[in-house]
């Protein structure tokens, strides 16, 4: 290649020096040293050269196969991606089918799942009803004859104060001062038989007024339990206990 660029700048040098025509832009130069120099610079291109021109001769043909195999290529890619989102599409429909046949499955437990809670927490509910009536009639009974007896006892106290007052009135009533003693007394024991007689009737209506706020207590908690097993079951938010809310204020459950 070195030969080449010498061979050229001396053929400029040449053209440079040469004389030049008259009335005209041409020049005279040496044919025998050009032509020398011209095949010097054709014997120092390498091979290479000629071998691309030969690939540039050949280039259409080039371009022509690489575009018909691009092509093919293409079609058959085209063609291995349909067939790859077919399979893919074929396998969402089955994966969609298994998973929406599971979901069925999984609503139909719960739903039987949720149907068995309501039915339990409705039989407790219902036994638990009936347990605090049936214990609500029995502190009913007893407070009814708790209080009969303790008005009953008023009724003798007072009447045996009473009666022991007359008697006594009767028995001092021949003296004055005793007498006047006497009434003070009679009336001290009959106000004592009235007092005792009122303290036993607020004793009594106490003791059913706290029977009745435990049986209140036992009532609204049976009915805040069933309230909120009811919205855990709407809600799904988990299997409601009863055993707190079912616990007696003494103790049992």
């Amino acid at each position: 290649m070195y030969r080449v660029f010498e061979a050229l700048d001396e053929l400029v040098a040449i053209v440079e020096e040469a004389r030049g025509v008259p009335m005209t832009a041409g020049c005279v130069v040496p044919r025998g040293d050009v032509l020398e120099l011209l095949d010097d610079v054709r014997d120092a291109i390498p091979g290479e050269l000629d071998d691309a021109q030969d690939v540039l001769d050949h280039r259409d043909k080039l371009v022509s196969d690489a575009r018909t195999g691009a092509e093919k290529t293409i079609s058959s890619a085209n063609a291995e991606a349909t067939s790859t989102v077919e399979n893919a599409r074929d396998e969402a429909d089955r994966l969609l089918a298994d998973a929406k046949a599971h979901a069925d499955r999984m609503v139909a437990e719960a739903t039987a799942h949720a149907e068995n809670l309501v039915a339990d927490a409705t039989a407790r509910a219902d036994a638990t009803i009936a347990d605090a009536e049936h214990e609500y009639e029995e502190l009913t009974e007893r407070g009814r004859m708790e209080s009969a007896r303790s008005i009953d006892a008023g009724k003798a106290a007072y009447e045996r104060s009473v009666a022991d007052g007359i008697a006594e009135q009767e028995r001092l009533v021949s003296q004055t001062e005793v007498v006047q003693a006497a009434h003070a007394e009679s009336a001290r024991v009959i106000d004592a038989a009235h007092a005792e007689s009122d303290r036993l009737r607020t004793e009594c209506d106490l003791y059913v007024d706290t029977k009745f706020s435990e049986f209140e207590e036992i009532l609204s908690g049976t009915l805040r339990s069933v309230g909120r097993g009811r919205q855990q079951l709407r809600t799904g938010s988990g299997v409601p206990s009863y055993d707190t809310d079912f616990a007696d204020p003494r103790g049992r459950r």
